[in-house]
Parts: C-alpha cells; structure tokens; sequence
C-alpha cells in the first residue's frame, strides 16, 4: 500500500473532515490550533471564565434576605431567612446578604476572603433575548454586533507580552466560545485525552500519520508552522496522564462535563503549558417553570457550579495566587416569581469573582433595591455596575493590561470597585 501522502492529498482529505471553532471531526485527527511556538507563559494571572447560560437568578443566588418585598414577590420560591434556624436556610454573608444553601462550598472560600459577589450587575442594554444578551456580553459591546472579535481575544491581541504557548487560551467544550474568537486564536479542547492523535494508544496508521505531516509541513511557510506547533501540541499533552491524575486536597470534582472541564483546567494549569485563559460554560439557567427554591433545576445547578468551583480551589491550593476566575450570566430573571414555578426574563444579575488576588468577604455594588417602585423596567433587578467595570478590573489588575479602550472599545467609564488587588 502506498503510505505517501502529498500535501495537496492531505489538505483535499482535511477540508472534507477537520473542522475549526468546534465543529466535531474523527477522534485520531489533530486538532489545529494556530499559535506561536511554545515556552512562554502568562505574566499575570490565569483567567478562568465561567459562563452560566440560559440567565442565572441572582436574586436567589446572593440574596437580599432583610428586604420583605423579597418574600412577597416569591411566595414559592423564597428560601428561609438565616434567623429560621433550619438547615435548608439562607447562608448569612453580612447581615443583609445571604447565600442560597446549595452554594454551601463557597462559605469557606468566603471566609478566607478570596470570595466576592458583585450585585445588581449586567449588561446596560436592554434585550431580553438571550442570543443577543450573550453576544453582546462575550463581545464585550453591548448593543453593538459590528466589532467581531470577543473581549478575550483583543485582551490576548493587546498585551505587551508574546505567550507563545500553543495552550495560550483553551475554550472547554465542542464550540469555541464567542469570548475567544478573533486574530489571537484559540482552540476548543473537549478531552485532553482525545487532543492528540488516537488517544493514548496510537496504531501504526497513525504514527505514519503524523509521521507524513512532519515530513510535509516542515518549511517555513505560515501553515508549516501551524502544522509544527499542533504535533508540538500533541506531544506537550501526552506528558499530562489524564487516567491516572488525583486532585490535591481531597478536592471532589462533581460529575459531568463542567466537574470534567474544571478538572482538565487544573492539569493544564499544574502543567505549565502557559495557559492563560480557559473559558468554560454551565448551560440549564433558563427556569422559566419547575426553578424550585430547594430542589428542583436551579438548586441543582447551584451545587454543580459550587462544588466544580471549590474543587478547582483546594485542587490548585497555592497556585490560586495567580489564578482569578470569574463568572457571568447574559442577564438576569424577574423579581417576582410567575405561576409556572419559575421566574421570566429580568434584567440585573450577580457576578462572581474568586481567586488569592481577591478582596474578598464583602458583597460588592450599589445595591438599588427590590420594592416595585425601584425596579427596572417590567420588573427587573436594576443593574447599577457595568459588568465590563468587573472584566475591567481583571484585565488590568490580575492580567496587566493597561489598553482597556482596546479590550472594550467604546467605553470609557470605568468604575472599579476595588474588588481586586494590583498584581505586583
């Protein structure tokens, strides 16, 4: 059998199979990511940016359990005041803020201070669509669709350093988050496994393969390098035993695919591959009917992103000094509950930022209230911090870049909250 391979062959062959930006291709094929050599990582923190889709309810997640119009609004769905005494009850935070009792890992992430919720923040535009809502929050321009490159990648476009990591930024998942998608580019990463080519056991087909693309791609043209940097790629994660890792710390990641992701993000973080930043997703936030107070949907979501979120922190122990994670929802939910047991499209939602580089055990924003007279619109939690005053704050705190015009273009009133302290 004739096991040459030209390159106009290998590229008729990969135009009809690879795909790029997420699009499913055969397990034993490389997937190509377009960066520059290895060797050099992040100078500031790495981001790790948690995405809930489907429109969190911080109103049931940070809650404002001292304010009466709380409980009138959600005969259903309210979940008991700390002073009740039951065990299902809200977690106290300040007297006047309260976790839902499925975020019981975070108490302690807030005790150490290196916990802070940002209340009554999103997106100024008003859409309550969430296609829209999520677009205009990953591009980091609401209400403007004309820009099309996300906020992270003009972030990695724009800093004064060249990461030459080709694990420089990794989106988990099938789809390459918007967030990721521009010049910079990134790479979708489902299975570290899997990256490479055939697994873990590669036949004789395959390593002659790989064997014809190292012979075929090594000039020194724009897509030689790319096909180098991608065997360099599969080479990098056939040293991280994926089938053998043990998290530190007795840290429980929960099952599924975000408990798996989270993990996959620690082993490239204990790696020291240079990532710097991974974007990871939480979908099922839409609770429109069945959101339960106690058990049901939401609860059940709640101690998914709870418990991935306090493994990835005890798993990471002493390297969380450099790590900041985030989360964000394209909107928030009504204040008042509707009669499917769930709550409709709102407005103003609650940001999570974690990690050694933050100000913790403080709720943060200009809380505008829950009586009829203060809410937005239909009815809605108004939002009184831009959550581009929250990204903006990371950037140039935690990633050390000061180009903020660039990373979020057309904004320039900044109002920094102080959640996090300069990286020295």
């Amino acid at each position: 059998m004739n096991t040459k391979l030209s390159r106009r062959d290998f590229l008729s062959t990969f135009a009809s199979g690879i795909t790029y930006m997420g699009v499913r291709t055969p397990d034993w094929y490389p997937r190509f990511t377009f960066f520059a050599p290895q060797n050099v990582g992040p100078r500031g923190d790495v981001l790790v940016c948690i995405f809930q889709r489907g429109a969190m309810d911080g109103i049931n997640v940070v809650i404002p359990y001292t304010e009466s119009d709380y409980y009138k609004a959600r005969p259903t769905l309210a979940i008991p005041e700390p002073k009740s005494g039951k065990d299902n009850a809200i977690i106290d935070l300040d007297g006047k803020f309260g976790l839902h009792p499925s975020l019981r890992p975070f108490k302690e992430i807030w005790d150490a201070k290196q916990l802070a919720p940002i209340h009554a923040a999103g997106s100024p535009d008003p859409t309550h669509s969430h296609f829209d809502a999520m677009d205009y929050m990953e591009r980091g321009t609401p209400g403007e669709k004309q820009i099309p490159t996300g906020w992270l990648a003009r972030h990695l476009q724009t800093v004064a350093w060249e990461n030459k990591s080709p694990f420089r930024a990794v989106g988990m998942g099938t789809l390459l988050q918007t967030s990721l998608r521009g010049p910079v580019s990134a790479t979708s990463l489902q299975s570290i496994a899997e990256f490479h080519l055939g697994g873990r056991n590669r036949s004789d087909p395959i390593k002659q393969f790989q064997s014809a693309i190292s012979q075929m791609y090594s000039g020194s043209t724009p897509l030689d390098q790319s096909a180098s940097l991608t065997l360099q790629a599969t080479d990098m994660l056939e040293k991280i035993n994926v089938g053998t890792y043990k998290p530190a710390n007795s840290a429980a990641y929960p099952k599924g695919n975000f408990g798996t992701a989270l993990m996959q993000v620690a082993q490239l973080i204990k790696a020291e591959v240079g990532l710097e930043i991974a974007a990871v997703d939480l979908g099922g936030w839409d609770t429109h009917v069945r959101q339960g107070a106690l058990e049901g949907d939401m609860p059940d979501l709640l101690a998914e992103l709870s418990q991935g979120l306090a493994a990835l922190y005890k798993d990471l122990g002493e390297a969380m000094k450099k790590v900041t994670i985030v989360t964000m929802s394209e909107f928030g939910r009504r204040v008042a509950e509707n009669g499917g047991g769930g709550t409709d499209h709102g407005h103003g939602n609650v940001m999570f930022v974690m990690g050694g580089g933050v100000n913790g055990g403080k709720v943060y924003g200009d809380w505008p209230g829950i009586s009829k007279d203060k809410l937005d619109g239909p009815g809605d939690l108004a939002i009184t911090t831009d959550f581009r005053d929250v990204l903006g704050e990371i950037v140039q705190k935690r990633m050390l870049n000061d180009k903020l015009s660039e990373v979020f273009p057309n904004y320039s009133k900044f109002k920094m909250r102080d959640v996090l302290q300069k990286l020295a």
